[in-house]
Formats: C-alpha cells, sequence, structure tokens
C-alpha cells in the first residue's frame, strides 16, 4: 500500500509560479509511473503531466507544455511539479497518483482509472 502527500499549493496571482510536492511511503517507490491530476469544480479529473519510473519518459498536458515541468527524485520518494506563468485556468485541485506500470513500458497511462494510488490533493488557485 502507497500513501501520497501533496504539499505546496495555495493562492498566486497570474504569471506566478509554484512547485507542487508529492511525498511517497509505503512501497518501493521506484516501481511506480507518477502522474499529476487536477480537477476543477463540475469538470472530470485531468492528467496535467506524469513521469515514468526512470525519469526517462514523461508527458505534458497541451494546456502546460512549457510551463510545467515534472521531476522525481527516488532516493527521497519525491515527486514535483514546478508550475511557472499560471493561469486563471489552471485553478484546481491537484492530485498526485502512482501507476504500477512495467518497468520496461515506454508509454505512461493517462487515463485517471489506471493510477493505483492517489492522494488526498492539495487546492491550487490563480487570481486573474
Amino acid at each position: 500500500q502507497v500513501q501520497l502527500v501533496e504539499s505546496g499549493g495555495g493562492l498566486v496571482q497570474a504569471g506566478g509560479s509554484l512547485r507542487l510536492s508529492c511525498a511517497a511511503s509505503g512501497g518501493t517507490f521506484s516501481n511506480y509511473a507518477m502522474g499529476w491530476f487536477r480537477q476543477a469544480p463540475g469538470k472530470e479529473r485531468e492528467l496535467v503531466s506524469a513521469i515514468s519510473w526512470s525519469g526517462a519518459y514523461t508527458y505534458y498536458a497541451n494546456s502546460v507544455k512549457g510551463r510545467f515541468t515534472i521531476s522525481r527524485d527516488n532516493a527521497k520518494n519525491m515527486v514535483y511539479l514546478q508550475m511557472n506563468n499560471l493561469k486563471p485556468e489552471d485553478t484546481a485541485v491537484y492530485f498526485c497518483a502512482a501507476d504500477k506500470r512495467p518497468l520496461f513500458a515506454t508509454t505512461l497511462n493517462i487515463s485517471p482509472n489506471e493510477y493505483d494510488y492517489w492522494g488526498q490533493g492539495t487546492q491550487v488557485t490563480v487570481s486573474s
């Protein structure tokens, strides 16, 4: 059983930056691909970014490409999401999730249904 705890959310003005962190415990962190999802009120949960167990493969939603950067530190059991040039439409609850993909996989799952463990979420609010 993997436990995930997000931190780093908050209120920021448009154009500002935030860095989300996700601490993992209870499992072998390097066995998991990791994803950051977000969910705004009245909208479905969507994948923002994902990273393979080694960090060799990453995915970004078109809406965040060039602004967000995902990274991980397997020695510290941490995954991060650096968010720059934030926009009001980035406002949502952001969730960290773990997906036990085969280690040889070169693709990342996009659907939230494919992820095995979830954090409780952290609120990001971007004011205009």
